[in-house]
């Protein structure tokens, strides 16, 4: 699936995808980048607000805003990037339009879902995978560094799973498998993590500011930073000295 996107623009080198991001909120911009940055061609992006319009012009200059249907039908690879309440809503609706098309990869983000969500794109023929980055997004290029030291939960079935594994090397994180039964697990556990680090760090910052301390979160940056990484390395079974 390499060569020149649908809509007859810039050639592809070969071993390349035509890219189509579906979503511009804080994720969908920077993996459309991270692609890019790996020589595949973005070929669209769909955008609703000012604020989605402008981070995808930030990271994904010049790559022209589409309708969701148009951008399937141009594109090689789907990447789907939308709340997880419009995920199953999105792909049953694009399966009814008969827009979804055999031998197109279409990727989700979402961490509570593995490819059975995509069931209705595979019905088409679609070749469905499930990428979900284990990192707090910011929708800036500061996610592209950061991306190079994540982890991005792969679900895929068994001869695509190289493919899904292989697409998140050439964003420069490391892929590690989940099992489909065990996405709401997964799910539950980066959650986890993501509110109580959020709320432990506001409760510290507000008490520091409420004693007069300015910049709290400069005071409490290499606190934190060193006891989450004691933490993470202890969870690895490994010891901190």
């Amino acid at each position: 699936m390499a060569g020149r996107p649908r809509d007859g623009s810039r050639p592809v080198r070969a071993g390349r995808l035509g890219v189509g991001v579906v979503g511009a909120g804080r994720v969908g911009p920077v993996l459309g980048a991270a692609l890019a940055n790996a020589e595949h061609a973005v070929v669209g992006i769909t955008a609703v607000s000012m604020s989605s319009v402008d981070r995808a012009e930030a990271l994904l200059p010049g790559v022209p805003v589409l309708t969701t249907p148009e951008l399937v039908e141009r594109s090689e690879l789907v990447l789907l990037a939308v709340p997880d309440d419009q995920l199953a809503e999105l792909v049953q609706g694009l399966a009814d339009a008969g827009i979804w098309q055999p031998g197109q990869l279409v990727v989700h983000t979402s961490p509570d879902h593995g490819v059975g969500i995509l069931a209705p794109a595979m019905a088409a023929g679609a070749i469905p995978l499930a990428i979900h980055p284990a990192m707090a997004f910011t929708g800036t290029s500061v996610d592209l560094s950061r991306l190079r030291d994540a982890y991005c939960a792969v679900t895929a079935p068994g001869p695509v799973l190289p493919i899904a594994q292989a697409l998140v090397v050439e964003m420069g994180a490391e892929p590690f498998v989940v099992a489909e039964q065990d996405r709401p697990a997964y799910a539950d556990a980066v959650r986890a993590a993501v509110s109580f680090s959020t709320a432990i760090v506001d409760q510290s910052a507000g008490t520091l500011s409420s004693i007069g301390v300015e910049r709290p979160g400069r005071v409490l940056g290499a606190l934190v930073r060193s006891a989450v990484d004691n933490a993470l390395t202890a969870a690895d079974g490994q010891s901190a000295l």
